[in-house]
């Protein structure tokens, strides 16, 4: 049985990470972010990339990146859910670069490892492990067609387009016309990609590089709920015992301490399950229940605590200025991303064979 511990090196890369996001994405640079026409920190993503080389972690040596596992990625993911930092390493560094190595094109995905270009896989962000997605046209080697609701596609270079030939293409997104969506998670937009007679050049097969990119995705998105649901618990609590009524604690009312109890159990239940999908991504080993498990568990967890970090933090917390908001917003927009946990609840019925009578 694997030991879902976290490392010494695993502790050492969060904090390296959590040092690095202190210093490029406090709260108030992230919502101006929000409420300007770049909401990407593409200084942030060059130090993340550039400096220790994280967009490569899931990409063996030999193709340019660092050989690291998807146990890895998890706790950077954790680290830039808890700031909720809007960055493209979960569509670029997991799901692009996941489709990647299912097709095999070396030279692109050294390219995405090294962080010279920001990938976005053309499906839309709801889609889960195995759903229905939109495909293009392919005629005479051109692509026409749109794709709605991709991630991040607006900051990528690169765009890996399913076509209705079965094949997965690579499109410069100079190529295409990217229109921004209105999307209630500011910190990672999405997009309509419109593709009017583009150039694509062929990887591979879309079918099997969009189902193992949909599966690290969906996995690998639990440890970012659970950094979300761990920073905003944290910060409940910090406030609550600043804060003063009658000239005590407000933390120290026994109705807050049950409530900041119960939220505690579920964050500590997430924790439990992401690490464990992540160790089943890293090792091949039942990968598909244990990202059902975490995805079903994952979303109404992150959810509960961004809303009574709302709540509990009263009037402050309805601010704009204070980022709960974030937080709550990237939580809704997140129990929709990879599937709903009610679709990943389905799926592990199927999976475990316990149909609903």
């Amino acid at each position: 049985m694997s030991d879902l511990l976290y490392s010494e090196e695993e502790e050492a890369l969060r904090s390296a990470v959590r040092e690095l996001l202190a210093d490029h994405c406090d709260a108030p640079g992230v919502i101006a972010r929000t409420e300007s026409d770049t909401p990407h920190d593409l200084a942030a993503w060059k130090a993340l990339t550039d400096g220790m080389g994280l967009a490569g972690l899931l990409v063996p040596e030999a193709q340019g990146g660092q050989g690291a596992t998807h146990r890895e990625a998890a706790v950077v993911l954790e680290e830039l859910g808890r700031a909720v930092a809007p960055v493209p390493y979960l569509t670029s560094a997991v799901v692009a670069t996941e489709a990647l190595l299912a097709t095999g094109d070396e030279h692109l995905l050294a390219e995405l490892a090294g962080g010279r270009r920001i990938g976005a896989l053309a499906v839309g962000l709801h889609i889960a492990t195995g759903g229905a997605y939109q495909v293009v046209r392919h005629e005479s080697g051109a692509l026409h067609g749109e794709l709605t609701g991709i991630a991040d596609a607006a900051v990528a270079d690169v765009l890996l387009v399913p076509a209705d030939d079965g094949g997965l293409y690579a499109v410069d997104a100079a190529d295409a016309t990217v229109t921004p969506q209105v999307s209630l998670d500011l910190t990672r937009p999405l997009a309509t990609v419109t593709l009017n007679g583009a150039p694509g050049r062929l990887l591979g097969d879309a079918e099997p590089a969009v189902r193992r990119a949909l599966q690290a995705g969906a996995g690998l998105l639990a440890s970012e709920q659970l950094g979300l649901a761990d920073w905003v618990l944290t910060e409940t609590v910090r406030y609550l015992k600043d804060r003063k009524q009658f000239n005590r604690p407000v933390g120290g009312f026994q109705a807050l301490k049950h409530r900041l109890a119960q939220l505690w159990l579920e964050v500590v239940n997430l924790r439990a399950a992401a690490r464990n999908a992540a160790d089943a991504l890293a090792t091949g080993s039942d990968a598909e229940v244990a990202v059902a498990v975490a995805q079903a568990y994952a979303a109404p967890v992150a959810v509960h605590a961004a809303e009574e970090a709302l709540q509990l933090h009263a009037g402050i917390g309805m601010t704009w200025e204070h980022p709960v908001h974030l937080y709550l917003k990237r939580a809704k927009a997140d129990s929709i991303a990879y599937g709903t946990a009610g679709a990943h609840r389905a799926a592990l019925a199927e999976l475990v064979d316990l149909q609903a009578p």
